[in-house]
């Protein structure tokens, strides 16, 4: 049986909206990228974000972000774009943009534009405005909104665009579509993966993108495992030693190898014993792997100084093997262990 897993929206899209503001507002909404002067780089506003909505009542799949930017205006006016990405269906959405709205109005004492992704799964359900009217006085907040389930006809254009958010569009679809149905899911982010790796992509580009992915499209372990190792052999057979973020990923597998390992042994030569000689067994396999796919095939001294390793050097290595530039620098690394 598959454990349940839960999908990390509120993660992946703040992650998203935090690397790729410009590209977010260019793929949603043209009209204000225009009118943006982007020779001046956007303000990030979260501390003080996070005081307008304290004490508000937020749900779940929910990322807030607030910007200050500068407007093609001879006067060099600034406004402040707060942006709200909804997941799931919520019956006070409208009444928390609008409170949102002129909260943040009345802190900074300028005109804050409200936009909205709704990311859930009903086509009828399109809030674009908070309306009250009692004793002819009137409240009114109209925002505007797009609604990802629009793009599912579109779907090639998802796959040829080029902007980050057409395929973080993309994931945030086949997740909704395969809750509860994760061997579906798992089967759509190695596609979504595969595609990551056929853009040309640098490697920092790959990284951030692979991890929003991720972050978003959870699986339970045993699928992330098998995901892990495709991932891998992907990066063998396209020679592209360690450009993913598959070191981090096969790392944990390691460490999950190494426990079973240590479980098999412990049943011969005693649990705790097993256990631990498993896990050390499994992660230096493992580290050694990843050392000749990036540095070519090491020296056998070195490969007995990783033998040697414990459990905890072990996990620290993984850790830093992406930083060490060749062979001598983990010469020198291993030298202090």
């Amino acid at each position: 049986m598959i454990d349940e897993v839960k999908a990390d929206y509120d993660k992946s899209w703040k992650e998203a909206l935090s690397e790729y503001f410009e590209e977010f507002l260019f793929f949603f909404f043209p009209s204000a990228h225009k009118a943006i002067d982007w020779t001046r780089l956007p303000e990030s506003r979260d501390k003080e974000l996070q005081k307008i909505i304290a004490g508000s009542e937020t749900s779940d799949g929910v990322a807030d972000k607030l910007y200050k930017v500068w407007l093609l205006d001879k006067e060099e006016l600034w406004i402040l774009i707060h942006i709200e990405v909804q997941s799931d269906y919520d019956v006070n959405f409208e009444k928390r943009m609008y409170t949102y709205n002129y909260r943040a109005v009345e802190f900074y004492g300028k005109f804050v534009v409200g936009m909205a992704v709704l990311g859930d799964t009903s086509p009828t359900w399109r809030p674009n405005r908070y309306f009250q009217s009692r004793l002819d006085c009137e409240s009114s907040f109209k925002f505007p909104t797009v609604k990802l389930i629009d793009y599912e006809s579109r779907w090639q254009e998802l796959e040829s665009n080029n902007n980050p958010f057409a395929i973080i569009t993309m994931a945030h679809l086949k997740t909704k579509a395969t809750t509860s149905k994760f061997i579906e899911r798992e089967k759509w982010k190695w596609q979504l993966i595969r595609r990551l790796y056929e853009r040309g992509l640098t490697k920092q580009q790959l990284r951030k993108l692979f991890n929003i992915i991720d972050t978003m499209m959870t699986l339970p372990k045993e699928l992330q495992a098998g995901l892990v190792d495709k991932i891998v052999r992907l990066e063998e057979e396209k020679n592209m030693p360690l450009i993913s973020p598959s070191l981090e990923l096969a790392g944990e597998k390691g460490r999950e190898k190494g426990r079973e390992e240590g479980r098999e042994e412990g049943r011969e030569e005693g649990r705790k014993e097993g256990r631990k000689e498993g896990e050390q067994t499994g992660q230096q396999k493992l580290i050694i792997r990843l050392l000749n796919q990036r540095f070519g095939e090491i020296e056998t001294t070195l490969v007995e100084q990783v033998r040697r390793l414990s459990v905890k050097q072990l996990e620290e290595l993984t850790d830093v093997l992406l930083t060490l530039p060749g062979v001598t620098d983990l010469e020198h690394w291993l030298q202090n262990k």
